[in-house]
């Protein structure tokens, strides 16, 4: 698969970042929840760690996840879920381990059925939806760690695997809230890192979005407001869209304030 390599890429693009890092630079606090460069490494490891054990087998997936859902059923957030996994990994311990995991996470689904049916914390998915959501993931919670460390992450091509999960969800971000779904479902035209030109769906319809692919993986990620970006939101369900829009699972987050992520 693809997009198993593009995985790889976005996580040496973060690694490149980190790489050669002080270990002070770890305890960095992130415009994301709060959370430190640490918590980021570490919540992206685990969950890492749980696409690899999916593609094992349903049950080692179960086994593995037992313990995170058990503790977010208990009233426990996301990042505390990771603790009792991480133990006293951390720093540069944890950033190795991490990276090291990431080569055999992109292997192992480079070799995989993307057609495969495998378990996830939601519904099921198949192998090539798991490891791209694995790119995503990198990409969006890397983007706190750029802007944390006032970086600019050069794009590249791969990103329309991201952009492609946003306009595949559109239909999700509204379900996951208990809303209707709007219709009619917009057009999207971007504009790629390379420059070229990526469409989705009919170029009829009477709204739609365009605007940098960038900046629209951005917004349906929600690492920025799309108030934020220069994308263009033409109509009703677009611009409803826009301002809700979620392309990961779980339960419906909130989009970030206007101003409230940016680069530092």
């Amino acid at each position: 698969m693809q997009q198993a390599h593009d995985f790889l890429e976005e996580a040496a693009t973060l690694a490149g970042l980190l790489e050669n890092q002080s270990e002070n630079l770890f305890d960095i606090v992130t415009l994301f929840k709060s959370w430190t460069i640490n918590d980021v490494i570490g919540h992206l490891y685990m969950f890492d760690v749980a696409a690899l054990k999916t593609l094992e087998s349903g049950q080692a997936f179960d086994t593995f996840f037992a313990p995170i859902s058990a503790g977010l059923n208990q009233g426990k957030t996301l990042l505390e879920t990771q603790y009792p996994f991480l133990g006293d990994l951390r720093g540069r311990a944890l950033f190795d381990t991490w990276l090291e995991n990431t080569e055999i996470l992109g292997q192992a689904y480079a070799l995989a059925d993307p057609k495969l049916r495998v378990k996830w914390a939601g519904p099921d998915m198949s192998a090539l939806s798991s490891i791209t959501a694995r790119q995503m993931e990198t990409w969006a919670h890397g983007h706190e760690i750029f802007d944390a460390l006032g970086e600019q992450r050069k794009e590249g091509d791969r990103i329309k695997n991201i952009c492609h999960l946003g306009v595949s969800t559109f239909g999700w971000t509204f379900v996951n809230r208990k809303m209707e779904i709007p219709e009619p479902v917009p057009f999207v035209e971007l504009t790629a890192p390379s420059g070229q030109i990526w469409t989705w769906n009919d170029p009829a319809s009477h709204t739609s979005v365009r605007g940098s692919a960038v900046e629209f993986a951005q917004v349906v990620t929600q690492v920025r407001c799309f108030e934020d970006t220069n994308l263009e939101a033409i109509g009703p369900s677009a611009q409803l869209w826009m301002s809700l829009a979620q392309c990961f699972a779980g339960n419906p987050e909130s989009p970030p304030a206007k101003g409230s992520r940016y680069q530092v």
